[in-house]
């Protein structure tokens, strides 16, 4: 297999460098000096990048339609489940690492994974469930307790879901995975990683568990996550895209890489015996965003996996797996901020020692994913400086000395549009195979029927064309903020369908609409004629604001819906784990409760679950302990809005200072006018 992987990446590399090589040569012919000068050389260099770029996705996608075709013999069989039990040392735990995220929303998820898994009969028993929690919003961990325990009631579940908050959050994410590791690795095969908003059915999870039992080489199976669950036309239309081409990509993801696949952090089982061994995370030195902790860890851990002789795979044809996607386009920059300094961070290991060729190409994907926005932005700052340097410098009509016929400057429109032809080809392309593909299989119905199929194409076509300069220019700020050692705050996710509002908008996209009036402005007095090739970016950066307030409403997203637009399967017939999970969502949503530190502080039950939590509490000095009865005085007289969130831990942490807190309450005559306000749900 790996000889095969070797010889596809090679093949892989002709086809990307030398269509690349003659489209650059033929751009030369293109400009005006044919690329005889220093700027017009920048370009090509530019252009010779991007057009690599591009066509690494175009192969991949025509790969990938091949194989959902004709199949591909090294890929994982998915197996058949009658009758069939797993080995009682095949003890698998699903773990959910979570960081101040929507605690409703999370546990609904967990609660549905773990139904849909006990459904599955005996092999239930060889799961089990962890939530890892880093949190430190103090009202969030409070809620997140609650939870735990009201969803192990509901289940009978005390002794199969753990609850686990850490006290001292290292390296993110991939601490928190560690420190499971570190505690409960030892008791467990394998590992199953979700994210907050990760659902994956009990059928799926037995399915993997059963491939790493028969394919003992294999350390980490990635499966490819459908995205659902969202209402805005911008995430409509993401989980749209991902369903119809997803497939095709994530099948010629695996025809190149084989068993040198990506990991994407969640929605993945892994060997935890190899993982403990070789796939703890430097940090990396320095200072700055480029140092530090090593941010996306996923690919950081396949390649070391890798690295030390296990497979990881991607099991491109999996179903039930799903995740939810940013309901914004300011929420999708903000997390593609986050994801800019990780990837980036790669450029530091892409030489590192004994790493798997297809490795390297993979961290090197993951920095074009967003340098390739720098180099296609600084491509158009040189054609345009390319264009007013034309228009001011004087023409020579016998650069040669001594010529005696003028060098007249030929310009062949069919050929700059036969090179525009021809790049929009291989950019649209795979989505056409896409659809094509769902016609071929006679699926286009569920997807709405044939016409709303073509049509949602077709929309998803325009709006990622109007997005993409958008997100040009920002993922070129991030970059260039992250090479200049600006580092992000890593924050949870947006969970939930938000809208935003014009001044926001405005606030985020008013420079980029600036820049494309003046840029255009330039390009009109320069060179009227050239106006028109640029006008697609600059119209984009120009209705950036209306863009991201529209594609953020959740009313327009509806009436696609209504009119069967950017439909995906799951909406058409429900999978029952996720017609689950709205239930839940439902229900919790109409559950007026007391929350947080208010629950912990008043709550008998809430007050006694929470103390029995704590770690057993050290000699505090005299100090310590006047200052923690001064904030419990402040809370008990003014309410929980008295305390800062610092405080409101602070007290949490005690458990004396909670009890008496909790019996002062309830022996209160009068209570203040916030703590009336708190417990308000309850009456």
């Amino acid at each position: 297999m790996r000889l095969s992987a070797s010889i596809r990446q090679l093949i892989l590399f002709f086809l990307v460098f030398i269509p690349a090589l003659g489209a650059t040569a033929y751009m030369a012919t293109v400009l005006p000096h044919k690329g005889s000068t220093a700027l017009e050389l920048m370009i090509l260099v530019s252009a010779l990048a991007l057009f690599s770029w591009v066509l690494v996705g175009f192969w991949t996608a025509m790969l990938g339609f091949w194989v959902l075709i004709f199949g591909d013999k090294y890929a994982l069989k998915s197996p058949e489940l009658p009758d069939f039990r797993l080995e009682r040392e095949a003890r698998t735990a699903v773990i959910m690492p979570i960081c101040d995220e929507d605690v409703t929303r999370s546990f609904a998820g967990l609660r549905v994974v773990y139904e849909s898994l006990a459904a599955c009969g005996d092999n239930a028993e060889r799961f089990d469930f962890f939530v890892l929690s880093d949190s430190v919003d103090p009202d969030r961990c409070v809620d997140e307790e609650r939870a735990w325990a009201d969803t192990c009631k509901d289940l009978n579940a005390f002794g199969r879901i753990y609850y686990r908050r850490r006290r001292v959050r290292v390296k993110r994410k991939s601490g928190n995975v560690a420190d499971f590791c570190r505690r409960w690795g030892g008791d467990y095969r394998y590992m199953v990683i979700l994210d907050a908003d990760s659902i994956m059915t009990g059928e799926l999870l037995i399915r993997l568990a059963r491939l790493m039992e028969e394919n003992p080489s294999a350390g980490l199976i990635q499966t490819p996550p459908v995205a659902v669950n969202r209402h805005s036309p911008l995430a409509r239309i993401q989980q749209f895209s991902s369903r119809v081409y997803g497939p095709i990509f994530c099948a010629g993801l695996h025809f190149w890489h084989l068993d040198n696949a990506h990991y994407w952090g969640h929605n993945a089982i892994i060997r935890i015996e190899p993982f403990m061994q070789h796939c703890a995370l430097p940090r990396l030195p320095g200072s700055g965003a480029m140092g530090g902790e090593i941010l996306s860890h996923d690919f950081v851990e396949a390649a070391l996996m890798r690295r030390a002789g296990w497979g990881v795979y991607l099991a491109y044809d999996l179903p039930g797996s799903y995740e939810e996607m940013p309901p914004t386009l300011l929420d999708e920059l903000r997390r593609d901020r986050r994801w800019c300094q990780g990837n980036l961070q790669h450029l530091r290991l892409l030489f590192s020692d004994n790493i798997a060729p297809a490795h390297r190409a993979l961290f090197a994907n993951g920095v074009m994913a967003y340098t390739s926005a720098l180099i296609w932005l600084v491509f158009l700052i040189l054609s345009s400086v390319e264009v007013v340097q034309e228009a001011l410098r004087e023409p020579n009509y016998f650069p040669k000395a001594g010529a005696l016929f003028p060098s007249w400057p030929v310009w062949e429109p069919i050929w700059a549009i036969s090179l525009f032809g021809a790049t929009m080809l291989v950019l649209f392309l795979p989505k056409i195979l896409g659809g094509l593909r769902i016609v071929w299989r006679g699926e286009s119905e569920i997807y709405g029927g044939l016409g709303a199929l073509v049509a949602s194409v077709i929309l998803e076509i325009v709006l990622t064309t109007l997005l993409a300069p958008i997100r040009m220019l920002s993922h070129s700020r991030f970059v260039l903020t992250t090479l200049a050692g600006r580092s992000v705050r890593w924050s949870a996710q947006q969970r939930e369908d938000t809208e935003i509002d014009w001044q926001t908008a405005f606030r985020y996209h008013g420079a980029g609409l600036v820049l494309a009036l003046v840029w255009g402005a330039i390009i009109y007095w320069a060179n009227p004629a050239f106006l028109p090739w640029l006008l697609p970016i600059l119209l984009s950066l120009v209705l950036a604001p209306a863009l991201s307030v529209f594609s953020s409403r959740k009313s327009l997203g509806v009436g696609l819906r209504n009119q069967n637009l950017a439909l995906i399967p799951e909406e058409r017939v429900l999978p029952p784990e996720l017609r689950r999970l709205m239930e839940l969502l439902a229900n919790e949503h109409d559950n007026k409760r007391i929350r947080g530190f208010a629950a912990a502080a008043f709550e008998p039950v809430c007050n006694a679950l929470h103390s029995r939590l704590l770690p057993v509490t050290r000699n505090l000095t005299p100090e310590i302990i006047a200052h923690r009865e001064h904030l419990r005085s402040l809370a008990l007289t003014q309410g929980p809005s008295a305390l800062r969130a610092d405080q409101k831990t602070e007290l949490l942490s005690d458990r004396k200072q909670m009890s008496c807190l909790h019996e002062e309450l309830w022996s209160a005559t009068h209570l203040a006018q916030d703590w009336r306000d708190s417990l308000w749900p309850v009456g």
